[in-house]
């Protein structure tokens, strides 16, 4: 509904965090492009923190998350965008390891959902996978062969491992 207030009670911690963010917060002048033209595609996971993983800082990288780490429509519709208008001219697919997308089938995920919670979502394509790295391989083919993103994109695919923090690089 329209005109609702803001629920303070249920995000006070995030007004919190943001205060002291406020506090301590130094403009560092960025601009809105990729300065190390680069783009990841990776997992809402809360244990992804992709500027660490390869070791760059905000403002070098634009990074889209969904769960699994799917490139879906909206995400080649972001790139579109980054590739042309963003500095965007490499793109990594990083799915990780213990991934809930990865560990069972679309039915299976539905059934969990209807049976636990009483809410039927068949409706939605969640994009689970069996078999991670033939899901990586399908998702960066999808990008090398949309034909909408600018030319001379080079994308690439690693799975992260959420366990050592190695990314383990593929060959497609």
């Amino acid at each position: 509904m329209p005109d609702q207030p803001f629920p303070a009670n249920e995000f006070a911690d995030v007004l919190a965090g943001n205060k002291k963010y406020e506090t301590d917060f130094e403009n560092q002048h960025l601009t809105g492009t990729a300065a190390k033209g680069l783009a990841i595609i990776t997992c809402m996971d809360s244990r992804i923190s992709p500027l660490a993983i390869v070791g760059m800082a905000p403002g070098d990288v634009k990074i889209l998350r969904n769960a699994g780490a799917r490139v879906t429509d909206d995400v080649l519709r972001t790139l579109v965008l980054a590739t042309f208008l963003l500095g965007v001219n490499r793109v990594l697919v990083m799915p990780h390891t213990d991934c809930r997308m990865a560990s069972a089938t679309e039915s299976e995920i539905h059934d969990l959902i209807l049976k636990d919670y009483k809410v039927d979502t068949r409706s939605v394509e969640f994009r689970t996978v069996t078999d991670q790295a033939d899901a990586l391989l399908t998702d960066v083919m999808r990008i090398r062969t949309y034909p909408l993103l600018a030319n001379g994109v080079t994308v690439a695919g690693a799975i992260f491992d959420v366990s050592t923090g190695k990314l383990k690089t593929y060959d497609y």
